[in-house]
């Protein structure tokens, strides 16, 4: 089988289809990767054969890092309307059918905001399976993106879909805990929950807390950074901090040797020697953070994790601070907080035990070769 694995946006879009993609090649099916034409070095990079949708566009080196502005819900909702459902969905279904002629998959698998994506399978006939990249569920609501999604299906003489079908249609595979996602969005009907990796903790015995401290990807604030190094350093732990490729590590000044500080460290080789993470709430730190069973204290600034780091307060995982408010105090008092009250522990641990009861990466390849089986007559 040729399955063709499509996503949107930057690399927390692209990482969550890395253990199934990875699954497939092990099971000896070809596997190609389209995206941003950003990251085509990291898809090969991570093995895989890459397609661009779009033209690499690289940040200047002089370009300052983006302001940490105050959480803008209406905004974010916007971007996921007008930039994801709207101009990234028009310019994948516009691109992506050229990629399929030259390679020919048998199937795809989108990420679940890559829209453009789930238009082609349907114009083309195509077996397609969505890989959520949204923990908690409650970004993604159908009727913030019906409408310019409506208008690309009228575009392209598919009738209209009022309900989003096309949104659940085939099968939906989840790589978080089926209780992390909001009672408010339940997963569909269609939707398959499983582990993406077998997680091992570190045995060796640490004489101090170990606390792991990152922002992503692509919300790295070098204010932001520096309060959470601040409110850390007088801690009786020990620090790791990432800060992106844009930031450089040396910029911070000189550290204690409790402290070391990278552009970019694996969070798969960091967590399991850690005690505490403190995060933004991205929703692949958060799944890697539970799948350790971690608390955390998180500074959520945009798109999903805000919802994120809601749904962790009701878990009780995770104390929650406004990154615009948080000083060096008030990020030292929850982290010492957390790391003393083990109930912040139990709880990650009660989420951590579902996640390793969950089947293995194996099945959800497994349900895709169903559907391409299913959608070949099989």
């Amino acid at each position: 089988m040729r399955i063709l694995f499509t996503f949107i946006g930057g690399s927390g879009h692209f990482q969550p289809l890395v253990p199934v993609a990875r699954a497939a090649q092990a099971a000896g099916h070809a596997v190609a990767v389209a995206g941003s034409g950003n990251l085509v070095p990291v898809i090969e990079a991570a093995g895989f054969t890459a397609f661009a949708t779009s033209e690499p566009r690289p940040r200047p080196a002089s370009e300052p890092p983006p302001a940490l502005e105050p959480a803008d819900p209406a905004g974010e909702d916007r971007q996921l309307r007008e930039g994801f459902a709207g101009t990234g969905a028009r310019r994948h279904a516009r691109v992506l059918p050229d990629i399929i002629a030259a390679w020919q998959p048998d199937m795809l698998v989108r990420d679940e905001v890559d829209f453009g994506t789930a238009v082609v399978a349907e114009l083309l006939g195509i077996p397609c399976a969505t890989v959520l990249v949204l923990a908690a569920g409650t970004f993604l609501r159908k009727e913030l993106v019906a409408e310019p999604l409506n208008d690309l299906r009228a575009s392209h003489g598919l009738p209209p879909d009022p309900e989003l079908g096309m949104l659940d249609r085939g099968l939906v595979l989840s790589p978080f805990p089926t209780n992390f996602r909001s009672p408010a969005h339940p997963l569909p009907p269609t939707a398959f929950s499983y582990r993406p990796h077998d997680v091992t903790r570190a045995a060796t015995a640490r004489e101090r807390p170990a606390v792991y401290a990152t922002l992503g990807t692509v919300y790295t604030n070098p204010e932001l950074h520096s309060r959470i190094l601040a409110g850390l350093r007088d801690l009786p732990v020990d620090v790791v901090m990432t800060v992106g490729k844009h930031l450089d590590p040396l910029a911070f000044g000189p550290q204690p040797a409790h402290i070391r500080i990278e552009q970019f460290i694996p969070q798969d080789e960091v967590l399991p020697h850690t005690d505490l993470t403190v995060t933004h709430a991205g929703s692949g730190s958060l799944a890697g953070t539970l799948a350790c069973g971690l608390p955390s204290v998180l500074l959520p600034m945009g798109a999903d994790q805000p919802h994120n780091a809601e749904r962790c307060a009701a878990l009780s995982v995770s104390l929650v601070l406004d990154p615009m408010t948080a000083t060096p105090g008030t990020i030292r008092e929850a982290a010492a907080t957390v790391l003393a009250d083990p109930a912040y522990r139990q709880a990650a641990r009660r989420v951590q035990r579902e996640i390793s009861e969950l089947p293995p990466v194996s099945e959800a390849l497994a349900r895709l070769e169903q559907l391409r089986n299913e959608g070949a007559g099989g």
